[in-house]
């Protein structure tokens, strides 16, 4: 098969790397790319945001199956217009999609279905959310109900941070027209962790558990990220809490997109809170996590590629998928500055010396080639992924490829994967 992935993170590489490995890919294509994919696959210069042209692409590279990585187009309905093509892709409709592009669609279907999560009030105007912050009272959170790259979620401590993060939305219009609606959650305390399932309408087929770090700092501090590190599986996500997300979550959230007429095929990411009574959904994602993709691609054992097929033709029924019992571990590195401005086409050398390290590959998140250079190309630029016997022996490894990488305008998190290192002790 020809196939082409849509995308050019960190994401996308992981994805390249485990569907180059498939015998059932005979040329592999990425759209746009970036210079880790480009050792795995041919990229392709597209925008993004420019569907007519990410079809006419697959059309003239005579492409037999799309997969297609982040959220944004899947939310403006490429999957519709590649299907509509004659293009077979793995993805949700811009239908389905509304899981992730609208967080009030969300909340809505949400307490239609009886789904358990954070109570919830829309807004669409300020000064009532203003009032409904100071009547309510901290913690609270505060979210933007359209897509904002990660960035649009307030975890505020107290009442000014929440009307701080409301004015930034509404009034200063720092997301855009994603801020246009906010909806304000409940604080739910405990661990978050993430789980995914594949997808193919009606039939559903656990792909794994992992628990991401979401702040920009060392223990849980400053302002929050796409997420600076993710290890799988998390120990605090056990077979126990799986079946209980299965049975509360995921299948009359499948069920109920399509009684709803949505229904959802591809990769469904649940965003849990473990909270003291069970598991409670933080929010929906319709595609794979960065770098929550990178550890599960380490880990699964099985091929991808059929995976993604049967997901994409509504033959998931029955499909059995094997993993590596080993933990995977992802330290992200990202550009000093980052999740405020950052500088661009910063060099990044020892990209090497870490690949040579054994157990460990670097995924390439926001890079690009200039000669022989390699250079930075985003705020999230590498996903430095280790596989370890434990947690420790994987986060020991992953660092072990941070240090062999010389890129002063860059850093990361030292502490990715504490929590479940605290377990193992």
């Amino acid at each position: 098969m020809r196939l082409l992935v849509v995308g050019s993170g960190g994401r996308e590489h992981a994805l390249c790397w485990a569907i180059a490995a498939s015998p059932l890919c005979d040329a592999l294509y990425c759209a746009p790319g970036n210079a880790g994919i480009a050792e795995v696959a041919t990229c392709l210069p597209v925008d993004l945001d420019d569907l007519d042209a990410i079809v006419g692409l697959a059309r003239a590279e005579r492409i037999d199956f799309v997969v297609v990585g982040p959220e944004a187009p899947l939310v403006a309905g490429l999957v519709d217009r590649l299907e509509a093509a004659g293009i077979k892709t793995f993805g949700p409709s811009k239908a389905a999609a509304a899981l992730e592009g609208s967080k009030a669609f969300m909340k809505d279907f949400c307490a239609r279905h009886a789904i358990p999560t954070a109570s919830y009030a829309r807004f669409t105007d300020a000064a009532a959310a203003r009032a409904h912050v100071r009547a309510t009272g901290a913690p609270i959170v505060v979210k933007t109900d359209g897509l904002a790259a990660g960035k649009g979620v307030t975890v505020a401590t107290t009442v000014e941070e929440a009307i701080a993060a409301i004015d930034a939305a509404m009034v200063d219009g720092a997301f855009g027209a994603a801020g246009s609606e906010l909806v304000i959650e409940e604080f739910m305390a405990g661990e978050e962790a993430s789980f995914f399932v594949l997808c193919d309408g009606r039939n559903i087929v656990p792909f794994g558990g992992a628990q991401d770090h979401k702040a920009v700092g060392d223990g849980d501090t400053g302002p929050n990220t796409g997420g600076m590190g993710a290890y799988s599986p998390a120990p605090i996500f056990d077979a126990a809490a799986e079946r209980r997300v299965m049975d509360e979550i995921v299948r009359p959230t499948i069920a109920g997109m399509a009684a709803e007429g949505r229904p959802f095929k591809g990769v469904l990411f649940v965003g849990l809170m473990m909270t003291a009574t069970g598991p409670r959904l933080v929010e929906f994602n319709v595609r794979f996590g960065d770098p929550e993709c990178q550890v599960l691609m380490r880990r699964l054992m099985s091929d991808l590629v059929p995976a993604l097929l049967a997901s994409a033709d509504g033959v998931l029924d029955g499909f059995d998928l094997r993993w590596y019992d080993e933990t995977a571990l992802a330290v992200v590195m990202a550009t000093r500055g980052y999740p405020g401005k950052y500088p661009k086409d910063t060099p990044i050398a020892g990209l090497d010396r870490a690949a040579a390290i054994e157990d460990v590959i670097v995924f390439h998140a926001a890079t690009h080639r200039d000669g022989d250079r390699i250079l930075s190309n985003g705020g999230r630029v590498l996903a430095v992924t280790a596989m370890g016997a434990t947690v420790a022996e994987a986060q020991r490894l992953a660092y072990a490829g941070v240090d062999a990488i010389d890129w002063p305008g860059g850093f990361c998190r030292r502490d990715i994967g504490w929590r479940a290192v605290a377990r193992e002790g």
